[in-house]
């Protein structure tokens, strides 16, 4: 194989799909420099790129099914799935093209000026590293908010789904927008070196701890601002007094989305002990029922995992974990000859110290772990280096109130999975990461906030700086 290409496979058959040849440090400059000379116009007029931003969530409505079946044949997903990741990234789209200048629009303050205002100004260029889990979704979750705002992308996507990051810039095209706004390159994880060394103002980067904190480390020594989502190990709690129907199935969702390779995935159920057997007595009941298969099947619930990495790191975490005293409810094997198919699974007598409930678990596996109170519950659940999100199940909102200021993380859900959405924050601590996506907060990541005063003459001697 040569080593200046990228070759991609399907995961369902094995097969290669493609090859790319891998861009030049030139090449990269190149792309870089015209998003900065397109940068210099698409900042001036909100209302326009407020225009085109409508366009182009038209032109992902109207690919939608192009767009979902490429990422299902490049990564596995269920084409149902591929498809609502679609839909999603248009509302984003949307939702910023709505709301975008009144989220930025400047604030007036009052101070010993005449007057003072604070502005929110695109910065420029920034770099988008991201991964292939939700090949659409995490470049545009990041895009909507950024190019509103007045910036330009140049976006690396992982080298599995090149294909659907080379569509979402064919998209910007074809509805029109100007050349150089939203640019992607084609390579492997060493060009990542070339886009943070060029001439960009910032990255943002959606991945592993290891490769976030190397990513982290060559921007700021350039002193180019970063924003890290770096996954998470989230808890799903469920309380005594849960409708455990209910929680049954928001597990379900919760694990077994995009097979479970999801950085917001409930990836460590636990469970206080009154009411574990009833719990895992119906998930078990419903992870039985999920039909594995062809993801392009529009009834089929979970397709192969994106790799075969992915898959050998799923067979041994699991049978490390029997090895080491977890029982296999259900699932527990790989599922036929051809593909990274991989039996939805259900781990219970799962101690909180084992790799499983440790690390994160990019599969269809669900480990249960019973804790004997709700305190307990909770320290179980802080118990992680990570920090994304947290689910809990409760009837009770005084508790639900306690325990979400308690769990350590970014993000809580009560009574639903935690998901993202462009009207609220995205992001979490420790481990999981530093800065947000989404809403206000995630536009303003990537601006100058910029004060300005305006003075009739010098009134104050400013003694200190």
């Amino acid at each position: 194989m040569n080593e200046r290409k990228v070759t991609t496979i399907n995961p369902s058959t094995e097969e290669v799909l493609n090859e790319y040849e891998i861009m030049t440090k030139e090449e990269i400059n190149e792309k870089v420099k015209k998003a900065r000379n397109t940068f210099q116009d698409w900042k001036k007029d909100a209302s326009k790129r407020t225009d085109l931003l409508y366009d182009f969530a038209n032109q992902l409505k109207k690919d939608k099914d192009n767009l979902a079946r490429k990422a299902t044949n490049e990564m596995g997903k269920a084409i149902k799935e591929a498809r609502s990741e679609v839909e999603k990234c248009a509302w984003a789209i949307e939702y910023y093209a709505d709301n975008g200048q009144i989220l930025s629009t400047d604030e007036v303050v009052n101070t010993d000026a005449r007057k003072t205002v604070i502005r929110f100004q695109p910065i420029g260029v920034i770099g988008s590293i991201m991964p292939w889990n939700f090949p659409y979704w995490q470049a545009l979750r990041f895009a909507a908010p950024s190019l509103m705002i007045g910036n330009t992308i140049v976006l690396k996507p992982a080298s599995a789904t090149m294909q659907c990051g080379i569509e979402i810039e064919k998209t910007f095209k074809s509805a029109g927008l100007p050349d150089g706004v939203f640019q992607t390159l084609v390579g492997d994880s060493s060009i990542a070196e070339s886009l943070i060394d060029s001439d960009i103002n910032a990255v943002t980067f959606t991945g592993s701890v290891p490769v976030g904190a190397k990513v982290a480390q060559k921007a700021t020594s350039q002193i180019k601002k970063t924003v890290l989502e770096l996954g998470g190990s989230d808890p799903f709690i469920v309380c005594e007094d849960a409708d455990i129907e209910k929680a049954s199935n928001g597990a379900i969702k919760g694990r077994f989305i995009n097979c479970g390779q999801s950085c917001i995935a409930s990836k460590r159920f636990i469970v206080v002990k009154n009411v574990a057997n009833e719990f895992i007595e119906k998930f078990v009941q419903k992870a039985e029922k999920l039909k594995v298969g062809d993801p392009l099947s529009d009834d089929t619930d979970i397709g192969p995992l994106a790799s075969a990495s992915g898959l050998n790191k799923i067979d041994s975490q699991v049978k490390e974990a029997v090895k080491g005293g977890a029982v296999v409810l259900a699932g527990g094997e790989r599922i036929g000859e051809k593909g990274y198919f991989y039996r939805p699974t259900v781990l219970k007598n799962v101690n909180p110290k084992m790799e499983i409930a440790q690390e994160e678990v990019f599969g269809p596996v669900a480990p249960i772990i019973v804790a004997g109170d709700e305190v307990e519950a909770i320290q179980l659940a802080n118990d992680s280096e990570y920090g994304l999100g947290a689910s809990i199940w409760t009837q009770d909102l005084d508790k639900a109130e306690r325990l979400s200021n308690s769990v350590e993380s970014g993000i809580v859900s009560v009574n639903n999975v935690v998901a993202s959405d462009p009207r609220v924050p995205f992001g979490g601590v420790k481990k999981s990461g530093f800065g947000r996506e989404l809403s206000r907060y995630g536009m303003l990541e990537f601006v100058n906030i910029k004060s300005v005063r305006f003075y009739d003459q010098l009134i104050h001697n400013h003694y200190v700086e």
